[in-house]
């Protein structure tokens, strides 16, 4: 099975992509995993975890457990000849989850210094699907320049903004929520969240 590309990048919300890979994995995907190096101090500082590799498998034991880390291939973000570096290699497409706004610069300017920029621009190229999930407020013109340059070239960018009309009730929900939002974009079927069948009570 062709693996999805998942990046994980340092912005906030480093538990959106942690809690993506794991449904992926879960929903039997194959996943070629790269996180940064601010990645790994965003994990450190929000989730109370150090990682000690970011290329072993035992130091995301606590992540994903051993079956879902069967489904799941470290790459370094510095490895410039990783195989999902060319768009020869096939994939099923991209999820940078969180993608910070300098790594969205990166990729709308094309200039490839790290693998995940390398990978998102192959993804690009070779018409797959990119999801970028920006987390950032508020946003200046240059963001906003830059989502909509992505924008119109096909890349599905998916805010990290959580509704609350699926009746959340922790934190874990709007997670979740997001999470069930980048599997729609990928057109992946789940029952992550539930889906809006109309109001629940009749407004007079």
């Amino acid at each position: 099975m062709k693996p999805y590309i998942v990046g994980i990048t340092g912005a906030s919300g480093a538990l959106y992509g942690i809690r993506f890979v794991q449904v992926l994995a879960e929903l039997g995907y194959e996943i070629a995993l790269v996180v940064s190096e601010a990645a790994r101090l965003v994990i450190q500082e929000e989730l109370q975890v150090s990682l000690r590799s970011l290329t072993e498998k035992e130091a995301f034991q606590g992540f994903f457990g051993p079956s879902l880390l069967d489904r799941i291939t470290l790459y370094s973000n510095k490895d410039l000849t990783a195989p999902i570096a060319s768009g020869s290699y096939p994939t099923q497409g991209m999820v940078i989850v969180p993608c910070s706004t300098g790594t969205l610069g990166h990729i709308a300017s094309g200039a490839a210094t790290h693998l995940i920029h390398r990978a998102a621009d192959c993804t690009m190229k070779e018409g797959r699907r990119l999801v970028l999930v920006p987390r950032e407020t508020p946003l200046s013109a240059i963001h906003l320049e830059n989502l909509l340059k992505l924008a119109r070239l096909g890349v599905r960018i998916l805010p990290a903004s959580p509704a609350f009309y699926s009746g959340a009730q922790t934190i874990q929900d709007l997670v979740d929520f997001l999470i069930g939002k980048i599997l729609d974009s990928l057109e992946i079927t789940h029952t992550v969240y539930p889906r809006w069948t109309g109001p629940a009570v009749r407004v007079r």
